[in-house]
């Protein structure tokens, strides 16, 4: 299962979206400040400066290019 953390009007988190979309993945997508605050995702994330921030069955991938990286080398979910 892939997690993506994002928020509103913010590209990248569409484009993560699509892309499990487009590859048949499954996903759970959380909004900031709907589904948790900054705090929180600080907590999870330490070093997150961007958004998204993407988990794949529960190792951190990275942003939207390192998912893009990850699916390219991922068969089978």
């Amino acid at each position: 299962m892939i997690k993506i953390w994002g928020k509103t009007q913010c590209p990248f988190c569409d484009r993560a979206k699509s892309l499990c979309e487009q590859k048949g993945y499954e996903y759970e997508y959380f909004q900031l400040d709907v589904d948790f605050t900054r705090e929180e995702l600080f907590e999870k994330f330490p070093t997150a400066r961007t958004f998204p921030q993407i988990t794949a069955h529960d190792e951190y991938v990275g942003g939207f290019t390192e998912l893009q990286t990850w699916s390219e080398g991922y068969r089978s979910v």
